[in-house]
């Protein structure tokens, strides 16, 4: 069996953590041998520029670190844990659900470039991570659309109305809608898939978004 990996994307509060797991579940229950990544991997030292990033060590903006070197940040810790912890499943054949991978480098960090500019970011981030890091390619893409409002509103139940817990992304709204925007470019540019998670200002069920999500993947879970 060749391996496959299946990336869900989404802004902070889009639900990809639940929906990751949710669909893991499932599919084990199918008998399949499944392996859950998640990036960043706060757990490893791999992830610390990562985290000094989002702490706000370099800045207190997104933009004081530039698109290519924040995203050398994530690139580097994904290599890391490749190379040191998944590499040899990916060879034998498994199949990976990732809650974000190399592509939320084109949502975060593209949204930091003029407009003019995103097709030579896409292809850089491209040949950056896949082919000269050598991280596999994604074999699907979700991309779970929340608008930024509705992500703010989960995000205050998440943190209990502390903000001051949010990070460097997550407290910058304006930042989020650029993300957006930079997420449904590369959507189109690339074909990801993309769930519209809102009805009517508000979140929809769990279930309803998790059904969505595997008829989307019908053809690549054959």
């Amino acid at each position: 069996m060749k391996s496959k990996i299946i990336v869900i994307e989404g802004l902070d509060g889009s639900g990809k953590a639940t929906q990751t797991a949710l669909l893991a579940e499932k599919l084990s229950g199918r008998g399949l041998k499944v392996r859950r990544l998640e990036f960043p991997d706060y757990q490893s030292p791999s992830s610390s520029l990562v985290k000094m990033y989002l702490g706000g060590e370099f800045g207190s903006k997104p933009e004081d670190v530039n698109a290519y070197t924040a995203s050398a940040f994530y690139a580097v810790d994904r290599a890391a844990g490749y190379l040191k912890d998944w590499k040899k499943d990916y060879q034998s054949g498994a199949l990976f659900l990732s809650d974000r991978y190399a592509t939320s480098n084109l949502i975060y960090q593209m949204s930091k470039v003029k407009d003019s500019e995103r097709d030579g970011f896409i292809a850089w981030q491209q040949d950056f991570e896949y082919d000269k890091l050598g991280l596999p390619r994604p074999d699907a893409v979700i991309y779970l659309d929340v608008s930024p409002e509705v992500s703010q509103k989960l995000m205050e139940k998440r943190y209990g109305g502390d903000s001051s817990k949010k990070d460097l992304h997550e407290s910058n709204l304006s930042f989020l809608l650029s993300c957006r925007k930079s997420a449904l470019y590369a959507a189109r540019k690339l074909g990801w898939t993309v769930i519209n998670c809102c009805k009517n200002g508000e979140i929809k069920s769990i279930e309803t978004i998790s059904e969505e999500i595997e008829k989307a993947l019908k053809e690549v879970l054959c």
